[in-house]
């Protein structure tokens, strides 16, 4: 099914790491603030973790995206490696020339060494950026830990960047592996989304995409939520499900019923989901906790999530598109919730 003949310039709820639809929740606004020290004139050792598909890599794609002056990026994405192997990609990613086949892993980080000392002459930072860490190899990580050891007399040549799933937090808190995490100089986890989040990103997702139109219920938005448990790339996937499910009902709007169908379609069968009435009680709750803030912040003074967003001079170049609610929007569209 062509999703363009419903009105979308593009597929809101595709789960590639576009940047175009990077919504930045508080906790994404603070992680691509560790992304950008990391390769900042300060950074040294950073390591960002979360759980799958919170949206780890959409942010390692916009901050590439940037192009950040003066900065060199290695980006490594198949940690799978050898400690030849990953040396050997360092090395490729900062286009240094080197014989083939490798005979020894002295002479990559030989060749490694004179790049970084005549990109630091030339005032460039270099940096590596390791996406998918947690599967890196204990001896690689050990490799890592050398090459933090590269610097001047007052500066270190060379950055490193960590971004991994939860397992990474295990890893590096090993006894055997202490001397490369006392090393981190900065660490961040990024958490699944807030209800209130959720709806401003599926909101967000469907204006970049060209839809201003409520196309999901407050009940529906809250079971999505509920069922993904706020994480985004299950969103996506549940919720590009329940519109394919709408345009074929010719329904006018994505109920909570449409939501719950999607989800079991997209779900493996071992998931284990509440039943229908569960999920039924659960989304009118949320309705009616909906309506019942909605109105709250009526009556009080209702934040746009423009003023929800935290001001960080870090980010404040690579804000996405701003979202500006049609006039339906400004009671309903602006609760706050601490999650489900």
């Amino acid at each position: 099914m062509d999703i363009s003949t419903f009105g979308f310039k593009t597929n809101p709820f595709s789960i590639t790491p576009d940047p175009r639809f990077l919504y930045l929740s508080p906790g994404h606004e603070e992680c691509l603030a560790h992304l950008l020290y990391g390769v900042g004139p300060n950074g040294g050792f950073v390591q960002v973790t979360g759980e799958v598909g919170t949206g780890k890599t959409l942010l390692i794609r916009k901050l590439l995206e940037q192009q950040v002056k003066g900065v060199e990026i290695a980006f490594i994405y198949n940690p799978k490696l050898s400690r030849r192997g990953f040396l050997a990609a360092i090395c490729d990613e900062f286009r240094i020339s080197y014989p083939r086949p490798v005979r020894s892993s002295k002479d990559l980080v030989d060749r490694l060494v004179a790049h970084l000392l005549k990109s630091h002459s030339q005032g460039k930072r270099s940096v590596i950026l390791v996406d998918e860490a947690q599967a890196l190899n204990p001896r690689v990580l050990e490799t890592v830990r050398l090459l933090t050891n590269l610097e001047t007399s007052r500066y270190k040549l060379l950055r490193i960047i960590l971004v991994g799933q939860t397992e990474l937090q295990e890893m590096m808190a090993r006894p055997d592996l202490r001397q490369i995490s006392q090393r981190v100089t900065a660490r961040y986890h990024l958490r699944r989304l807030k209800l209130s989040e959720t709806r401003t990103y599926i909101r967000h997702r469907l204006q970049v995409a060209g839809i201003w139109d409520r196309l999901f219920t407050p009940a529906a938005t809250g079971l999505l939520h509920f069922i993904a448990k706020g994480t985004p790339r299950l969103i996506n996937s549940i919720g590009e499900r329940a519109l394919l499910g709408m345009f074929a009902s010719n329904s006018g709007r994505v109920g909570a019923m449409t939501v719950l169908k999607a989800a079991r379609e997209v779900l493996p069968a071992r998931s284990i989901l509440p039943s229908s009435k569960q999920l039924t009680v659960t989304a009118s709750l949320l309705f009616g906790a909906t309506l019942t803030m909605s109105a709250a912040s009526f009556v009080g003074t209702a934040e746009t999530p423009e003023k929800e967003a935290r001001s960080n001079p870090a980010v404040s170049d690579i804000q996405t598109t701003p979202l500006v609610p049609p006039p339906e929007d400004q009671i309903a569209g602006t609760t706050e919730s601490s999650g489900v």
